[in-house]
């Protein structure tokens, strides 16, 4: 049960896929496998062709995600297919295939047929019932696609369930595969009553009187029928498939046609095996049609009549020239169409003479086409041989001008006249339709992108202020207080801008925002190069955390890494009320912290604690491009290269006095800080100590 080809697949299963996905394990984890996959698709369109190798990718990529086999994943896949059926309209065609699960398996070759006018595109794979009891079958099962086996077992095992209310155990004898072909034998257990029910009655079949029929009424009512013996040799054809090919009766059925289905090779020993499957025929030869255009003829015979200065019946040259013209163009308008070729400049230059002789070569001949033929095979014991009762497959009208076929050439007993009819008035509205979703599908695609690029942007704009972890949490339902944590061990980073409010009083506005601006960027830029969390800015003061929300025992390792490349970075940024460098001074403090979203409007992910204060109180107390460390970051930097210099006992406002230290560089490089460079340190002017204290 496959809607594919060798190379591209209907999006009827991917969509059961994604469905699959969607209602088992949510959509956040189709999206992870979607990506995972590489798959570009936002939404598939069942009636679409796509590469045939998508499926198999996502259930790869489901595999790593879930942790699950292939097979697992594929069985499911087709158990589901089966499951969800009835939502896409096909349940009713297989709840009428049989009455019981032996009838339904051994039609099964004949599903994809049903589905052919969905999906005209289809190329099915092909089921055989060989080995036969009460109590299973043995299905063969070969497809030019790779990868379906589990897939197949599990969409069998479901149909019993499902409309038949019947368990079926599904074993694999056999699995062969080749670069074109994969075969597979599958044993069916199940109560297979129906095998015996109907055997006595194939046993014990009545005799029928013999009713006499003349040979050639038989060949009248199945026109493209075929007889043929042990040696493969026709020896009767029938009167639409002579007037085709009048020459095939005394050749090789197996050398002058081609067997499409079952996938089989050509010999009367599988034939006479697989006597319930339909079979379909491709002829070697291409139809030679009938409908010609000689011109070449007629304009050499008008050259003629010209040298011999012969005087034609006007009457008559009019009519002869007027069918010759009428017969050309006719045949050329539907050309014309998809040509874009000027019609009224043809006809003119063809009533005129002025017409180029090979304006006129492609219509000559229809283009050609092989004659396909589907139908079934019947043994005749009396005469040993079978017979094949074929019908065209002829899709429009086209089709049977291009395989020199005429109506009165079908079947009056079926509906083949009817359908190639009915069908081709039809067709234009169907694919005025199609054409019409295909647009409003594009239309909507293009949506779908905007809306993604759209949501894309505004996840940006909530993950600037609150971690995504944490967002997540809250679109799932989780309430604000819910979302606090206490963190154990993180360190704190505050920096500000010496001599800010100074610097304020001598330039404008716009000035403090285009300096602040400069500085911000680059501490964004180191931020995220260390892995450390944003949290506020405020004025002149930078506030980063390490450890938070991602917990991590290098969290001051972080944090004093980027404390350090804060100072090397500014070092070209100037002071725009007198041009000198911009100085900063930086506080880093560990410990505890109990971190949440707080506020309804303009919710903050923020961090509380006396940890953010002694971290403030860091900064406050230091001086301009030093970096101010406590105690408890400085253990926790014990055993690594970086340099740390004691500083001493200083007072520390809500603290009292605590032991505090410079961090000087990192390992052997022989940093120097650019105060070292610039400054032998500087005092904290009261206006600053009164603004952040």
């Amino acid at each position: 049960m496959e809607v594919s080809n060798p190379l591209k697949m209907y999006g009827l299963y991917l969509e059961a896929v994604n469905d699959y996905i969607n209602e088992s394990y949510g959509e956040d984890v189709w999206r992870l496998i979607e990506n995972r996959a590489e798959i570009p698709h936002l939404k598939f369109n069942r009636h679409q062709m796509y590469n045939d190798n998508l499926i198999l990718r996502l259930a790869k990529a489901a595999g790593e995600v879930l942790g699950k086999t292939h097979d697992e994943l594929m069985y499911a896949f087709g158990v589901y297919m089966v499951k969800r059926i009835g939502n896409y309209g096909y349940e009713r065609i297989l709840k009428v295939l049989g009455r019981n699960v032996r009838d339904f398996i051994n039609e099964l070759d004949n599903l994809h047929e049903y589905f052919r006018f969905s999906f005209p595109k289809v190329q099915p794979p092909s089921f055989c019932v060989e080995e036969e009891c009460e109590t299973s079958l043995t299905l063969h099962y070969r497809s030019t696609r790779k990868g379906f086996t589990q897939f197949v077992k599990g969409q069998l095992s479901q149909v019993g369930r499902q409309f038949y209310n019947t368990d079926i155990e599904v074993e694999i004898l056999s699995k062969e595969e080749t670069e074109k072909m994969t075969y597979v034998v599958y044993k069916m257990n199940f109560d297979n009553a129906a095998f015996k029910h109907r055997m006595p009655q194939q046993m014990t079949a009545p005799g029928y009187e013999k009713l006499p029929m003349k040979r050639g009424i038989f060949f009248v009512m199945f026109p493209f029928s075929v007889i043929f013996r042990r040696d493969m040799i026709m020896y009767r054809i029938g009167d639409g498939l002579k007037e085709v090919f009048s020459d095939l009766q005394g050749k090789k059925v197996d050398e002058e046609f081609t067997l499409i289905r079952p996938m089989l090779e050509f010999s009367w020993d599988n034939i006479y095996t697989h006597l319930n499957n339909v079979f379909e025929l491709l002829t070697v030869a291409v139809v030679e049609s009938k409908q010609k255009v000689n011109l070449t003829t007629s304009q050499e015979e008008n050259e003629k009549a010209r040298e011999e200065e012969r005087e034609p019946n006007p009457v008559e040259e009019k009519k002869g020239t007027d069918q010759e013209h009428s017969s050309a163009l006719t045949q050329y308008n539907s050309c014309a169409n998809s040509g874009g070729e000027d019609i009224e400049l043809l006809a003119f230059q063809t009533i005129t003479g002025k017409c180029s002789e090979t304006i006129f070569e492609d219509l000559r001949e229809p283009p050609k086409k092989p004659l396909h033929l589907k139908g079934q095979m019947k043994y005749v014991p009396q005469w040993d041989s079978l017979i094949f009762l074929g019908t065209p497959i002829i899709e429009t009208v086209e089709d049977m001008i291009k395989m020199g076929v005429y109506v009165n050439d079908l079947n009056l007993h079926d509906s083949s006249r009817e359908l190639i009819l009915a069908g081709t008035q039809q067709s234009a509205e169907l694919q005025l339709a199609l054409d019409q979703e295909q647009q409003k599908y594009a239309q909507l695609q293009e949506t779908i992108k905007k809306l993604d690029e759209e949501k894309k942007r505004g996840d940006s704009l909530l993950y600037a202020m609150i971690p995504k972890a944490v967002a997540d949490r809250l679109r799932k339902g989780v309430t604000a207080l819910e979302t606090c944590q206490v963190f154990p061990d993180v360190t704190i980073l505050f920096s500000d801008v010496v001599k800010f409010n100074e610097i304020c009083i001598h330039i404008t506005p716009m000035q403090v925002v285009d300096m602040l601006n400069e500085i911000y960027i680059v501490f964004d830029t180191l931020s995220e190069k260390h892995n450390v969390y944003k949290v506020e800015t405020i004025r002149d003061a930078y506030m980063v955390v390490a450890g938070v929300p991602n917990k991590t025992t290098f969290h001051a390792h972080h944090i004093c890494d980027m404390a350090l490349d804060m100072l090397s970075s500014i070092d070209h940024l100037k002071d725009p009320s007198t041009g000198d460098n911009i100085t900063i001074r930086v506080g880093v403090h560990s410990g505890m912290v109990v971190a949440g979203v707080v506020g309804l409007k303009m919710p903050r992910y923020c961090m509380f604690g006396d940890t953010v204060n002694t971290a403030s109180r860091m900064e406050s107390n230091g001086v301009g491009m030093q970096i101010h460390i406590s105690q408890t970051t400085k253990d926790n930097l014990e055993h690594e290269p970086y340099i740390i210099e004691e500083r001493g006992k200083i007072f520390v406002k809500g603290k009292g006095y605590m032991k505090t230290y410079w961090l000087k560089g990192k390992g052997d490089l022989s940093f120097k800080t650019p105060a070292e460079m610039r400054y032998s340190g500087e005092p904290k002017d009261s206006e600053d100590e009164s603004s952040n204290g």
